[in-house]
C-alpha cells in the first residue's frame, strides 16, 4: 500500500479551513496524526484561520482516531451523505478544531472525548395529586396522548431545576418540588432514540390552585385531575404502566425501571 499522503488545509475568505487527506491509504494512524496535528496547528496559528473542518466518512476509522487525537472534535454527522466505490451510501461524519479551543492536557482531552460519547435525553416530570389520589395531567397542543408536567432537560441543567423550569413554563407557576419518586429507561419509540425519564413527587394539588393556572397556550390545551384507571384511554403503555407502579408504591421510596417496569 502507498504511503504517501498530504494534508491540505484550505482557508476561506471567512478564516474557515477545510482539511483533505489526499494518498496515504497505508499510511500509520500515528504518523497520520502527527501530520494532521502540524497542519492544523499551522493554520490556526499563523495561516489565520480560526476554524478548521474535516468530513471523513463514518467507516474511515483511521482519519476519525487520527482527527480526533489530533484535537478535533465531533460536531454532527450527515446522514448516507457520501458514495463508496461499491455504490454504498455512508454517513459523513462532521469534525472541527477551534482556534480558542484547548488542546491537550486534562481539558483538552476531556473536551475532544466528551463530543464522541452517546448523547441521551433526560426527561423530568413531576408527578401532582389531590387528596382523592387523582394524578394532574397535561392535554398537550402537539400530540394526541396526556402526560405529566415536565419535559426535557437543557444541557448542564440539573433534572431538579430543569423539572421546575418546566412546570413554570407550562403552568405558570414556581413550584418547590420533592423527592425522586421513579427513574425509567424508556427504548426507542416514534423515531426517537432511548432516553431516562426521572418522575419527581410534585405533592399535593387542589382545583382551586388549579384555576390559577396560567397556561402555555402554544403547548397545554387543558390540565385535568383524573383517576388512573379512566386515564389510561389518553396515556401511552408505557406511562400508564409507570404511573401504575408509582402509585402503588406510596411514598418515600425511588423506583428503579426499565421501560415501565420495575426491577
Amino acid at each position: 500500500m502507498a504511503t504517501e499522503f498530504k494534508i491540505n488545509i484550505d482557508i476561506d475568505a471567512h478564516g474557515v479551513g477545510r482539511l483533505t487527506i489526499a494518498g496515504g491509504a497505508g499510511v500509520d494512524r500515528e504518523s497520520l496524526t502527527q501530520a494532521i496535528g502540524m497542519a492544523a496547528e499551522d493554520a490556526l496559528t499563523v495561516r489565520g484561520a480560526y476554524r478548521i473542518e474535516a468530513d471523513p466518512a463514518e467507516d474511515d476509522h483511521r482519519a476519525r482516531w487520527a482527527l480526533v487525537r489530533s484535537g478535533f472534535r465531533l460536531e454532527g454527522r450527515r446522514r448516507q451523505a457520501i458514495e463508496t466505490e461499491d455504490h454504498r451510501h455512508v454517513d459523513e461524519l462532521i469534525f472541527a478544531r477551534l482556534a480558542a479551543d484547548v488542546i491537550g492536557g486534562p481539558d483538552g482531552f476531556s473536551a475532544v472525548a466528551n463530543s464522541t460519547m452517546p448523547r441521551k435525553r433526560l426527561i423530568a416530570h413531576v408527578l401532582m395529586r389531590d387528596e382523592l389520589g387523582r394524578v394532574l395531567l397535561c392535554e398537550t397542543t402537539f400530540k394526541r396522548d396526556w402526560e405529566l408536567p415536565g419535559g426535557v432537560v437543557e444541557p448542564g441543567e440539573s433534572p431538579r431545576l430543569g423539572a421546575i423550569r418546566e412546570v413554570r413554563e407550562e403552568l405558570g407557576f414556581d413550584l418547590e418540588v420533592g423527592g425522586l419518586l421513579a427513574v425509567d429507561w424508556m427504548p426507542p419509540y416514534l423515531g426517537w432514540d432511548d432516553a431516562l425519564e426521572l418522575i419527581f413527587d410534585g405533592g399535593v394539588v387542589t382545583e382551586q390552585e388549579m384555576a390559577g393556572y396560567r397556561l402555555d397556550p402554544q403547548e397545554i390545551r387543558a390540565v385535568r385531575l383524573i383517576d388512573l384507571a379512566q386515564a389510561e384511554p389518553h396515556l401511552t403503555p408505557l406511562s400508564f404502566r409507570r404511573l401504575t407502579a408509582i402509585t402503588a408504591l406510596g411514598n418515600g421510596r425511588t423506583l428503579i425501571m426499565e421501560d415501565g417496569r420495575p426491577l
